[in-house]
């Protein structure tokens, strides 16, 4: 168990600083940075690197919503659920952490000015309400754990699920940095909200609260509409 869930603790931290870091660090510099799409992929990339490289150790989750999802779908025991979310927030916070340093050596450089922080209202990057960024949080969340249990499925085509899941997530920030900065992963939120110490703090229950129930009910419509059931060992 120590060693899954220092799988864990490193593949959150990798998303964080991938996918955060791109953000605060290179989407806008100096004046041509990478963009949208540049962050989109950066947070792809980060799930499909850590993936092969420690997904055979700990199955690759880096999200509570994702362990939660699994969970619910049948295909992650529940006494599991509780140390894998802790082992992934603190990997965020980490992250969170060091980026923070890295930043603070740009002159100007403040926090409060956003720190790759999901939020809605003033605080979307287009200006979309609380009910538009809770709605595309759920959806989006319950459609990323939905491909995960398909691609991972044993039934799938083996050795390619890393790809579908980081393309995946990919497109869900392509479709939702507008919206809330995207989320989709109450870990990633949790990190820069901490040090954005502000407004992103008040956010943040949003961004816990929509991507776990969206994920638990895309884990459960998974098993109900293609999943096999399983034993009881494996849904204890």
């Amino acid at each position: 168990m120590l060693k899954r869930l220092g799988a864990e603790f490193l593949g959150t931290f990798w998303l964080v600083m991938g996918g955060c870091g791109s953000a605060v660090l290179a989407a806008t510099f100096p004046e041509t940075g990478i963009g949208f799409l540049g962050v989109s992929l950066a947070f792809g990339l980060t799930v499909v690197t850590m993936a092969y490289a420690v997904g055979h150790v700990s199955g690759g989750h880096f999200n509570p919503a994702v362990t939660f999802g699994l969970w619910a779908g049948r295909r992650f025991p529940g006494k599991d659920v509780g140390p894998y979310m802790v082992a992934q927030v603190i990997g965020a916070i980490a992250a969170a952490a060091v980026l923070y340093a890295i930043a603070s050596g740009a002159a100007g450089f403040s926090a409060a000015d956003g720190f790759a922080s999901n939020g809605y209202g003033d605080h979307s990057p287009g200006g979309y309400g609380l009910a538009a960024a809770f709605v595309a949080e759920f959806v989006l969340t319950l459609f990323f754990v939905f491909i995960i249990m398909g691609a991972t499925d044993e039934r799938a085509p083996k050795g390619l699920a890393p790809l579908a899941i980081g393309l995946t997530l990919t497109l869900i920030h392509l479709i939702c940095i507008p919206v809330t900065n995207t989320s989709v992963n109450p870990a990633r939120s949790i990190g820069p909200a901490i040090f954005q110490g502000s407004w992103a703090l008040s956010q943040l229950w949003l961004f816990i609260v929509a991507p776990i129930i969206g994920g638990a009910v895309g884990g459960a419509l998974y098993h109900w509409l293609i999943g096999k059931p399983k034993t009881t060992a494996e849904t204890a």
